[in-house]
């Protein structure tokens, strides 16, 4: 690599973050390829399973397979739907990359509206911003390369258990996601913080997995503020130390 700073070129060495196909099988049958760094994709697996559909819960996963090949790294998910007879759900998605569009062959594929979240937990600004602080000191993946996103599950103090890291920012969600299914983790009683802008897909996302409170660092989308609102999800944006904007369900922050 050849450094430019204060009117010097140095050649110089620089780290990168990896990103890979990983195509996501279920039950032996390809459904998509998404773009992803190769860490914790069993946690992945898990959760992208959840929030695109193909179970409705952790309990209808049996295994999650990872293998690498030549091309990339194939999961594969063993679900009991598999077992059943007249499984008629779809298969084999076109590839498609982290944006959570590509591929999907109906626009209710690509709009869903999840049914409405608990009542959730009420949390402070301060909560709000002790997770952020931890947040940033908690990604070593992006402290060596700078360009990964990461989403961290807190509890209403602020105190993160779980922070997973990826190059796509709904990759990094999904992962969350899995290891709190995993975990068995309540999450109705916490909230995440998410290093990205708020998308209608992260609130998709969340709220299928019953998350009540989604804070971002940076802006939501009209889109992700009106699926919020119907399905009762906290979104709070451009969250920075000592401000922070709450677009919907406000009434959790007190």
């Amino acid at each position: 690599m050849l450094r430019y700073e204060r009117g010097q070129a140095t050649e110089d060495d620089d780290r990168l973050a990896e990103e890979v196909p990983v195509a996501m099988h279920f039950d032996g049958r390809p459904f998509a390829v998404m773009m992803a760094t190769p860490c914790d994709l069993e946690d992945f697996a898990r959760g992208f399973a959840l929030t695109e559909g193909r179970v409705a819960s952790i309990d209808d996963i049996v295994s999650v397979e990872v293998s690498e090949v030549l091309e990339g790294i194939t999961v594969d998910v063993r679900t009991v739907g598999a077992t059943r007879s007249g499984d008629t759900r779809r298969g084999e998605l076109p590839g498609r990359s982290g944006c959570g569009i590509c591929g999907s062959r109906e626009l209710e594929d690509v709009v869903r509206h999840p049914g409405p979240v608990g009542s959730g937990p009420t949390i402070t600004p301060a909560a709000i911003e002790h997770a952020l602080e931890l947040l940033r000191a908690s990604q070593p993946i992006n402290a060596f390369t700078g360009s990964v996103h990461a989403a961290a599950w807190a509890l209403p103090d602020g105190t993160l258990i779980h922070v997973r890291e990826d190059v796509g920012r709904h990759n990094a969600l999904d992962k969350l996601i899995g290891v709190l299914l995993t975990s068995r983790v309540d999450t109705n009683q916490g909230f995440v913080a998410i290093t990205s802008r708020a998308s209608y897909e992260m609130v998709t996302k969340a709220a299928v997995a019953g998350i009540t409170v989604v804070v971002a660092i940076s802006a939501p989308t009209a889109l992700a503020v009106h699926l919020a609102a119907d399905c009762g999800v906290t979104l709070v944006g451009f969250a920075r130390p000592g401000r922070f904007n709450v677009y919907t369900r406000p009434q959790r922050i007190v």
